[in-house]
Order: structure tokens, then sequence, then C-alpha cells
């Protein structure tokens, strides 16, 4: 696990199972860290990418104003719907381009993937969370896929098993409530 932190901390890319699926993740806040697992998955930086934390705490610094309004709303949603959700929610006003993409919002969740949260505490904060498959190609479900896919281009792999999703966790708007991935 410390190896894992420890790569995500020095500007690596990171794959761990998550609640459904590999996930690729890297430190948010390193522009150079987010290029990188951009071009492994040939992805373009206007689409946005998700952002998991072990609690509603470690996502804060992305959630935009009024935070506290937003902060409670998220935390009702997620009371009301206990089940893996990503949720869409405005992003903080300093949320650089890169995360976000090309929206005013941010794709947020609280993983609660035992790997994910323990690779979340170990790191000190919240991650990216990027399925770990090239653009257009099948998420990889198993560590040996993840290694097809990006063979010794990634700095570290967790190892463990993915949850018992069977697709990518559903991503909804927090104030619309519009589903926007099934």
């Amino acid at each position: 696990m410390n190896y894992c932190a420890t790569a995500l901390r020095r500007g690596g890319v990171v794959a761990y199972p998550t609640e459904a699926v590999w996930g690729l993740g890297c430190n948010p806040w390193d522009r150079s860290a987010v290029a990188k697992l951009l071009e492994l998955k040939v992805r373009s930086p206007r689409k946005g990418l998700i952002v998991i934390g072990a609690d509603i705490r470690s996502l804060t610094p992305f959630i935009g104003e009024p935070l506290s309004e937003n902060v409670r709303l998220l935390e009702q949603a997620i009371a009301a719907r206990p089940e893996p959700i990503t949720w869409l929610v405005p992003a903080a006003r300093a949320l650089p381009s890169w995360v976000k993409g090309v929206y005013s919002s941010v794709a947020i969740r609280i993983t609660q993937h035992p790997p994910a949260v323990a690779l979340c505490r170990a790191y000190g904060g919240a991650i990216i969370s990027s399925s770990a498959n090239r653009s257009a190609s099948p998420p990889a479900t198993t560590a040996a896929q993840v290694r097809r896919y990006f063979g010794y281009r990634i700095d570290a792999l967790l190892p463990g098993a993915v949850g018992r999703l069977t697709r990518p966790t559903p991503i909804m708007d927090l104030y619309t409530g519009e589903m926007l991935r099934a």
C-alpha cells in the first residue's frame, strides 16, 4: 500500500481495484501526473475526470461555493442512496481545468471499496479515478488486463479484487437528479 501512496506523491499513475472495474489514479493537483494518465488512456483533457476520496472531508477542496450548502446536499444524497454513485457537483473556483475539463462541475465519489479507501487514506487525500483502459476499450476487470493494456508504463499496481458492481458507478447530477451514466 505504501509504495502506491509514495508513487502518487511522486507524480505517478497507480492502478487499483474499484467498486466495479480497475481504475487508474493520480494526484489531481499534479498537472504532469494527470497528463500522463490521460496519455495512457488516450483520453481528451476536455472530458474531465472523476475524483474519489475516503470521506467528504477529503473531497471538499473540489466542491464549489456555497460549500456548506453543497456538502449538506451531498451528505443528504449519500444518505438517501448509499450505493456507490459518482456525483456531479459545482466545481471549486480554483479547481484546475485538467481535472474538470471544459465543465463548471466536477464528478466526485466517496469510495466504499476497501482497497480504494485504503489507498486514499495512505495517500492522505482524494485521487483521480478513471477506468483502467484506453478510450473506447472495455475497462479492465483484473490486474492481468491492466498489465495487458499498460504493461509497466504505470508506476504501481495495488493488488486486490474489484467489488460486486457489474459496471462502472452511475453518475448523477446532485442538483437535478439527472442520471448521466446508468
